[in-house]
């Protein structure tokens, strides 16, 4: 087994490089940057119109209410879905790892990431929305995949290559699905959950190097709970996250407010070590400057990725599931997703972590040489400490972040399956998306990690390939949509299908 598991993470080492410090990040920032550009900012222009129809909006009956007929879900479903699926372990330790790998510096870069990502999210959303059709079931069903296929495939000469890295795409979000949608969440979920609440007969059992007895009880409980909610599909899926996700992000906030201000002296020097190491990295970080710098950019896209997902085409498959029909509003849900998961979420994470304490803002390294797995949880218990009551909230709360982004995962998976194998397979897909959590508990931290790492980077790819060839059409759909709202009389860009009839 220990021989199996050293010859994957050496393959997938080689992968992974080659993705995030090459071919990757150069994607993403031009995906970013050109959906930026191409919409004029839209992020900042139109702050108040996003604001307005998202948050400021979560009152109104059309984005609460829920759908009778079963086939299509509220767009304060379709978020919460969607927020599921981000806001998870890359919140808590992603950010965590971020630092301690690439030092205070890799937030300015999750930042960089998130500011251009929420264009990136908001295109997908658009072209999702805009290329999605009914499934045989009467579902809606909307992915990179389908404007990969129907979109970048209908341009001169490009059909075969649209079905090509359609089909690509379908394959990297079921490996996704295994990768951050299951093993990389469960394997955090375990390491704390053993962390905060030790129970000695059961962790001393060693099934073999690092993994124990507990382990595998855990990873079976979490198998359960997950098979009673992902088989009755999106709606229970849906059901659950809007319940879930307001509470435990309110929560996960208010703990994260206490430590920050109770440690205020500290916010300054905080942003102070953000800002300068972006650019000069710490010694701790190793390496030249050059490489050192490299090495902080590299961390910081990579968990601002793993956390918010803006690149990746994967929360598009939720949101088109939204009654909505106009795709820029759902664009805009996509814009507040990315700002909700790392401007907001992460940013109070990294504050955490660098005003407690426990990490060394002046060498860079770690209070007493702690991982990134445990870092969080001894920032909140250098506040809470009574009973480790601070660490027991971090297990809590990473084990209900990470159970809802499987959850979340497990709808894309569905998608991807559907498109490759049809409508009725989909149970196969879910039995298997089952063991991967399973399997997610017995793996090794790093490997798990660094797995879920290379998923998303080969998922990436195809997509923001789409994205950037259909950026043109995004940006006259937009148009579209604020011209009507001036009052001009233009006909409504809503669906390919249904515009062409």
């Amino acid at each position: 087994m220990e021989q199996f598991f050293k010859a994957l993470e050496s393959g997938n080492n080689v992968v992974n490089t080659f993705i995030w410090t090459t071919l990757g990040l150069v994607l993403l920032l031009a995906t970013g940057l050109l959906t930026t550009i191409i919409t004029k900012v839209f992020q900042v222009t139109h702050i108040g119109l996003w604001w307005k129809n998202t948050i400021g909006s979560m009152f109104k009956k059309e984005v609460i209410a829920h759908e009778k007929d079963g086939k299509a879900i509220s767009p304060f479903q379709a978020l919460c879905t969607a927020l599921a699926a981000t806001i998870g372990v890359g919140n808590i330790a992603g950010v965590a790892a971020a630092i301690v790998i690439g030092g205070p510096g890799a937030v300015f870069w999750m930042w960089i990431a998130a500011f251009l990502g929420m264009m990136t999210n908001y295109s997908e959303n658009v072209l999702g929305l805009y290329y999605r059709r009914r499934n045989e079931n009467g579902e809606w069903s909307g992915g990179a995949m389908y404007y990969l296929r129907d979109g970048l495939g209908a341009k001169k000469g490009c059909k075969q290559i649209g079905k090509v890295l359609a089909v690509l795409f379908s394959i990297f979000t079921l490996l996704a699905s295994f990768g951050i949608g299951a093993m990389g969440q469960v394997n955090k979920i375990v390491v704390n959950i053993e962390s905060a609440f030790n129970i000695p007969a059961l962790a001393n059992i060693t099934l073999y190097e690092g993994v124990s007895l507990y382990s595998l009880i855990i990873g079976l409980v979490l198998v359960a709970l997950a098979a009673a909610i992902t088989l009755g599909g999106l709606k229970r899926v849906a059901a659950f996250a809007e319940k879930v996700v307001p509470f435990m992000v309110v929560l996960f906030i208010a703990g994260s407010l206490v430590i920050v201000g109770i440690n205020y002296k500290n916010i300054f020097p905080a942003f102070g070590a953000i800002f300068k190491t972006a650019f000069s990295p710490m010694a701790a970080v190793g390496g030249a400057t050059g490489a050192a710098i490299k090495t902080c950019m590299v961390q910081g896209f990579k968990r601002g990725v793993f956390s918010n997902e803006a690149g990746l085409g994967s929360s598009v498959m939720v949101h088109s599931n939204s009654n909505v029909k106009e795709p820029v509003k759902q664009g805009m849900w996509g814009i507040f997703e990315v700002f909700a998961d790392t401007m907001i979420v992460c940013t109070l994470t990294a504050l955490v972590v660098l005003t407690s304490g426990v990490y060394d803002l002046s060498t860079g390294l770690t209070v007493g040489g702690m991982s990134d797995a445990t870092l969080v949880a001894a920032a909140f218990d250098s506040v809470f400490s009574f009973g480790g009551i601070g660490s027991k909230f971090v297990a809590i709360a990473i084990l209900l972040f990470a159970f809802t982004t499987v959850l979340g995962w497990n709808h894309y998976g569905t998608k991807a399956w559907e498109y490759l194998f049809g409508v009725k397979s989909v149970n196969v897909y879910k039995v298997i998306h089952l063991v991967m959590i399973l399997f997610g508990a017995l793996l090794t931290s790093s490997l798990a990690w660094d797995i879920s790492d290379t998923f998303n980077g080969l998922m990436m790819i195809p997509n923001l390939i789409g994205v950037i060839v259909l950026s043109g059409l995004v940006a006259k759909i937009t148009k579209n949509y604020l011209d009507r709202q001036k009052g001009l009389d233009v006909k409504p860009m809503l669906n390919i299908f249904e515009d062409d009839k």
